[in-house]
């Protein structure tokens, strides 16, 4: 590994040169990056996953650059145009606009009117304006007319041609450019023509314009899918007027006729050429930032979804609500097992009310049902009261379960080889109750973007946003760490080193060989090497195995380690991680070597003191107030409600009609706030105050400022 290479990313990153080194050494070895930040604590001096995946996207973008600058000088070689100087500046090149356009001069070129008038003989004439020391241009051009070219007018014509690409080509040039685009770009949309009816969820678009430096990321990717269906049509320019003059300064000297020439090359460089390719570059760098700005949300979302509090292993009654159709009800066991599934009819047009009760109540009884899930979909409130006015002979909570995304899970290919036999009505009702017990476990099984958290999420770069939420949703599966005996074959997947075929082993054995008693055990499983292992041993979670390690987040290599402690007080390993006054006694200094220091071992006393405890906390059920529709509310009305969306611009808040209502980033607080996220998280139960109601539009606009 190049020691510059690792200087440059510790400084773009402003991190230790030796800890972006040992990272890239483990990422190098096969270490995945929760297992990094997990257990090599000491080898990358406690970096976070963050800053490890940060390590990794630079070295990728560097290997990246690297690829392309070996094209880059093999063309340039080909074309015999190669000089020292330019390939040292190639070489020591890290960034990749600055990279092309160093290349842009050799870059192979269609016909354009610049080698049009070079294959005219014109080039000469060219150099001879561009030096601006003559001024007799009839005298100057006179040589050059004949053959293709007419008249004088001609022959400075594709002079002028021949300038404007130089003026193009020059890194100055465009380097002056990108900064007045910076500074000064402006964003303006109007509305296609013929479209304005058609069109008019965008009108807000139909005239505008903002400066692209102040254009927030929702407001781009609006406009931008706008454009994209036809609606609008879209510029990102400077004033003519703030480019210009900077340009001039650059090439032209003085005013002589001459010098008016190039001032009109340079004039149509910008219009033509410059223009045109820095608008590209802007619209292609905005849309980024936004695509960025925008999958931040998404993931700062889909981690608090993912790791909302499950209830636990408990008994749960799931309900997919429904009028017409009926209410399909699942009853699951403590492992999310199918033990039976039926249909109630409680609401119109059937109205079997005292039938469904029953129906519950036995049900209930019959399957020791701890907990009831209803989807929080239509009729969802009507079913949630039918089984608040059930009576039942034994305790039971009532949950109100979001719902989003049941009905792609499904129809999945993962919920058809699941459950086969049974339609997608009584699947959907399995996933609301199963996402009350491990919301984590279920929500795995579904596509992040229907899952519907976020904003624009379909215009946004699709790989990109697959790429981080994946890195989400394995950041989120290693954090908790997963019961190994009921992980399914997709949760499984999001385990460090493991994959989808590891997975599937996984579970292949289990069926065949009956649950696991230890991580060891986890050796036999076909192509479970010794590096996959390492990878994922410390993710998974045997409960009241052999071992009591084993329940924990402390790696396998590091047990001698446990047991050392444990003997050197006298006790055994179950009974030091039982006893926190035992725990608190160890001297962890006795125990590091060069491996092994107090990041990892206070780790490991953190897990002792904790062993099995999930870090989600526990659910806890919601109760809505007393409103049924948009018709129900009134400005001025204090309500409970449940954030169920955050946004750039504010958080979307379930006050327990079928519209959330949005409070806005200004009513989120007595104070500035710039980021909602900072002020709600997802889940979280608020009180909202109603501000305005559109009933024609359905919006509701909310406030959280002075409530009570």
């Amino acid at each position: 590994m190049a020691l510059d290479f690792v200087q440059f990313i510790a400084g773009s990153l402003s991190l230790p040169a030796h800890k972006v080194k040992n990272t890239l050494q483990l990422l190098e070895g096969g270490a995945t990056v929760p297992f990094i930040a997990r257990y090599r604590k000491e080898a990358t001096g406690s970096l976070d996953e963050t800053e490890i995946h940060a390590i990794q996207k630079e070295s990728k973008r560097i290997g990246d650059l690297e690829k392309r600058k070996e094209v880059i000088l093999a063309s340039i070689d080909e074309q015999g145009k190669m000089t020292p100087d330019l390939k040292k500046r190639i070489e020591s090149c890290f960034n990749l606009t600055e990279l092309e356009d160093i290349y842009l001069p050799y870059r192979p070129k269609r016909r354009t009117k610049a080698t049009i008038a070079k294959e005219k003989g014109l080039e000469p004439l060219a150099q001879a304006l561009f030096a601006q020391d003559r001024h007799d241009l009839n005298r100057l051009a006179q040589p050059f007319i004949g053959g293709e070219v007419a008249d004088v007018e001609d022959a400075l014509q594709g002079a002028r041609d021949i300038i404007a690409e130089w003026v193009n080509e020059d890194e100055k040039a465009r380097n002056r450019t990108r900064q007045v685009f910076s500074k000064e770009a402006v964003i303006r949309s109007k509305v296609a023509r013929g479209k304005e009816e058609e069109g008019s969820k965008y009108r807000d678009y139909f005239d505008f314009s903002e400066p692209l430096a102040k254009c927030p990321s929702h407001r781009l990717l609006a406009i931008r899918r706008g454009e994209d269906e036809g609606f609008l049509r879209v510029v990102i320019e400077p004033d003519e007027e703030a480019a210009l003059p900077g340009l001039t300064k650059l090439f032209v000297k003085g005013f002589g006729d001459a010098s008016d020439q190039v001032r009109t090359a340079v004039q149509d460089a910008y219009q033509r050429l410059l223009a045109p390719s820095i608008e590209t570059e802007f619209r292609h760098s905005s849309k980024e930032k936004a695509d960025l700005e925008a999958i931040n949300v998404f993931t700062v979302n889909l981690r608090q979804l993912l790791l909302a509090p499950p209830l636990g292993q408990k008994r749960v009654l799931g309900i997919d609500p429904g009028f017409r159709t009926g209410c399909k009800i699942v009853c699951l066991d403590e492992n999310g097992h199918l033990l039976h599934n039926d249909t109630i009819y409680p609401h119109p047009p059937q109205n079997e009310d005292f039938i469904a009760k029953r129906v519950l109540a036995d049900l209930v009884e019959k399957y020791r049902i701890d907990a009831i899930a209803v989807g929080n979909g239509t009729a969802g409130r009507e079913t949630q009261d039918v089984c608040k006015a059930a009576e039942f002979g034994r305790k039971v909570e009532i949950f109100m379960v979001n719902e989003a995304g049941a009905s792609i899970y499904s129809a999945s290919e993962v919920a058809r080889e699941e459950f086969p036999d049974y339609d997608v009505t009584v699947r959907g009702a399995v996933s609301i109750g199963r996402r009350l017990v491990d919301p984590l476990a279920e929500l795995v099984k579904i596509d992040p973007k229907s899952i519907g958290v976020g904003q624009y999420q379909h215009d946004v770069n699709q790989p990109l946003l697959k790429e981080n939420l994946d890195k989400v949703v394995e950041s989120c599966v290693n954090s908790v760490g997963i019961n190994v005996n009921t992980a399914s074959k997709e949760l499984l997947t999001y385990v460090s080193g493991l994959g989808p075929v590891l997975a599937a082993n996984i579970v292949t054995f289990r069926k065949e060989n009956g649950t696991f008693k230890s991580r060891e055990a986890l050796k036999k499983v076909p192509r479970m090497g010794d590096k996959s292992f390492e990878q994922c041993a410390g993710f998974l979670r045997i409960r009241d195995g052999k071992n009591p390690l084993d329940n924990t987040a402390v790696h396998p290599e590091r047990y001698h380690l446990v047991a050392q402690m444990a003997a050197d007080l006298g006790v055994g390993v179950e009974e030091l991680i039982r006893n926190p006054k035992l725990v608190k006694q160890i001297d962890l200094r006795r125990y590091t070597d060069e491996q092994v220091g107090l990041p990892t071992l206070n780790d490991i006393v953190r897990e002792m003191e904790k062993p099995g405890l999930d870090p989600r906390g526990e659910a806890k059920a919601f109760e809505f107030a007393a409103v049924r529709s948009i018709d129900d509310l009134r400005p001025g009305m204090v309500l409970p409600g449940i954030v169920n969306n955050i946004t750039n611009f504010g958080a979307f808040v379930d006050i327990g009609v079928k519209e959330s209502g949005l409070v806005h980033v200004s009513q989120l607080a007595n104070r500035f706030v710039k980021n909602p996220a900072d002020v709600v998280k997802l889940h979280q139960a608020v009180t909202v105050r109603i501000l305005e109601i559109d009933y024609q539009r359905k919006r509701i606009q909310l406030t959280m400022k002075d409530v009570n």
